[in-house]
């Protein structure tokens, strides 16, 4: 007997019988494997292979490159492909080799001593790629448990690695967690503060509220502060000198904030600095906590840059008097051989911080298994910092710990500052040149002394150091430097921290640096000649 006939009605949308029928595709899309196991292994390698090579060739790069703005849109086409090329993953490295490279700042090159390294080790760059393999969220304990327990105990790990206040711990009450820079740690710590402190005096007095810090914190502070609701002019930036090597001064923060509470204001929050970005002064934090305590002000700690020497026994006298901070934020991705990004943060009492950022919706961040009461070690990061959405960052820092331990990190640092050393004790040796600031890290700021008066002395000094950088970043083969300006004075950086770079390329800088100074100053003695 022949089967029934299924005649589909186009009004209703079913068959004489009742039954819907099933949609047939005529040549429907299929979607790309872009999880294909084989695949992922073969381009794979391919990057692998790329890395190591990059590596390997990093000398025929010029450090920075001499483009002009428009120089990679002008070659790229306007609009993506609608289709792939055959081979477009290999085809795409290719461009990558060919276009964007030589067009880059190449920040791990032996020649980079601008700015601070970021710095980057092999087991940093494969736990990036595990981190991004696994792609979790682990914005709650219950999205990703062991994402979240991984980040606890890796940094308690990681602050007793850095000689930090059990205070400071999860082992002590207090906790810590990875955010991506120290931006956002600047800010969880602000609005931590400003809501409790509005808690106390009143929501209304928001305008009211001032914050503290030097002329040489971080401008990432102030953005903070303004982005938290601060008035613009109620940021005191409290002027450093030269003589206290740009530190801040326990004795004018206490005059700002008397002046402040006689104005009838509220201070609410104070930036102390481990390593600042111009010089890597230290402010001293036990002084200025002392200070702060009477007015209830909450203290932070950047300590972005040269918190990694923390690993360092000899370096923990820096931050004495640690204890009585209540947040402390380092960048692990700056000199600890973690890759960008990843920002420690500490404070000791998490209460604050998710007060001020928590969040209570159970309709998507919750679910049955995360039902514990409070107290059973159950913690949801999205409450710990600005994002709720997150990396799982903790998974590299593991890695790094694991690999390298303690030790290893240590004998890192103190290579990096042996170099700093040398290439301090070479500049010292020329007497035409001067250490402006003391060197406590792996940073030597140094400068051309004035030229004599007949040359315009200290006057013309700031444009003659200015002219020696764009001689020595002029050199292709590098080194790259970048500059500061502190107390009046223009002075140059040369910053230790790639892990590529020897002692030939910190004594080929020097060597540099004298060459285009005795230009420099040879075609001034020339100029003055001519006109005397």
């Amino acid at each position: 007997m022949a089967p029934p006939s299924r005649c589909f009605d186009t009004i209703n949308g079913a068959t004489d019988n009742g039954a819907v029928p099933v949609p047939v595709m005529v040549d429907a899309p299929q979607s790309p494997k872009v999880l294909d196991p084989d695949e992922f292994r073969r381009q794979g390698h391919e990057v692998i292979d790329f890395i190591a090579d990059y590596y390997g060739r990093m000398g025929d790069y010029p450090v920075h490159p001499s483009v002009k703005p428009g120089f990679l849109r002008d070659v790229l086409p306007t609009d993506a492909p609608s289709r792939p090329e055959p081979d477009a993953f290999s085809s795409a490295l290719q461009d990558v080799r060919d276009l964007i490279l030589p067009g880059m700042t190449h920040w791990q090159s032996p020649r980079h001593f601008a700015h601070f390294p970021a710095s980057t080790s092999t087991v940093g760059a494969l736990g990036e790629a595990l981190t991004a393999g696994i792609n979790v969220v682990p914005f709650t304990w219950a999205a990703s448990p062991a994402a979240t327990e991984l980040e606890m105990v890796v940094v308690d790990w990681l602050g007793k690695a850095l000689h930090l206040p059990e205070s400071l711990l999860f082992a002590g009450g207090g906790g810590g967690t990875l955010l991506g820079t120290s931006c956002e740690a600047m800010l969880s710590a602000i609005v931590a503060a400003r809501d409790k402190k509005l808690e106390e005096i009143g929501g209304n007095r928001i305008g009211d509220l001032v914050v503290y810090c030097s002329d040489q914190t971080h401008f990432a502070f102030s953005k903070a502060a303004r982005i938290a609701g601060i008035q613009r002019d109620h940021c005191r930036e409290i002027q450093t000198c030269h003589e206290n090597m740009f530190a801040l001064s326990p004795k004018v923060l206490q005059a700002a904030i008397q002046a402040d509470v006689d104005a009838g204001l509220v201070p609410l929050f104070l930036c102390a600095t481990i390593g600042t970005t111009q010089t890597t002064a230290v402010d001293p934090v036990g002084e200025l906590c002392a200070v702060a305590a009477p007015h209830r002000v909450w203290v932070h700690v950047d300590a972005a840059y040269a918190g990694s020497a923390l690993v360092c026994e000899e370096f923990r006298h820096l931050i004495d008097g640690v204890e009585s901070v209540d947040s402390f934020s380092m960048n692990t991705h700056k000199w600890l051989l973690a890759n960008i990004d990843c920002c420690a943060m500490w404070v000791k009492r998490p209460s604050a911080l998710v007060a001020a950022l928590g969040t209570e919706p159970e309709y998507i961040l919750k679910d049955a298994a995360a039902s514990t009461k409070e107290g059973d070690g159950v913690l949801d990061y999205k409450d710990w910092g600005i994002t709720l959405t997150r990396r799982f960052r903790a998974l590299k820092m593991w890695l790094v710990l694991r690999c390298y331990g303690v030790d290893g990190l240590s004998d890192h640092i103190r290579s990096d500052l042996r170099m700093a050393k040398a290439f301090e004790t070479m500049v010292k040796a020329d007497p035409r040149f001067e250490v402006v600031t003391d060197r406590k890290f792996a940073l030597v700021c140094f400068r051309l002394r004035p030229p004599p008066h007949k040359f315009g002395g200290e006057k013309t000094a700031n444009d003659l150091n200015r002219a020696l950088l764009e001689e020595i970043n002029a050199v292709r083969s590098g080194p790259y430097m970048s500059s500061a300006m502190v107390g009046g004075m223009y002075i140059l950086r040369c910053a230790i921290g790639s892990k590529l770079t020897q002692d030939r390329h910190v004594k080929d800088a020097w060597e540099v640096v004298q060459d285009r100074a005795s230009s420099l100053l040879l075609k001034m003695e020339t100029i003055y000649s001519l006109r005397h």
